[in-house]
């Protein structure tokens, strides 16, 4: 219920997850989401972001789907 102080790029994350909530999001349509078409997308950037995210919404929120991308869920919905 507290407010959370995001940067920009956390918000465009945060918001394109919630948008596609239970759906997995791959690391590659998460970074041409957040950049322009001629980024490195070898970068870790998406992974840093949700780390930080995690770390300011609850780790449990922004499910790590191995080999395919990232998930959004409600805490405990397993």
């Amino acid at each position: 219920g507290n407010p959370v102080k995001l940067t920009s790029h956390e918000y465009r994350l945060l918001s394109y997850l919630l948008h596609h909530q239970g759906k997995v999001i791959s690391r590659t349509e998460l970074t041409e989401h957040l950049y322009d078409q001629d980024f490195d997308r070898d970068s870790n950037t998406v992974e840093v972001f949700v780390g930080r995210l995690r770390k300011k919404i609850g780790a449990d929120l922004i499910e790590t789907i191995r080999g395919l991308g990232y998930r959004l869920g409600a805490a405990g919905d397993e």
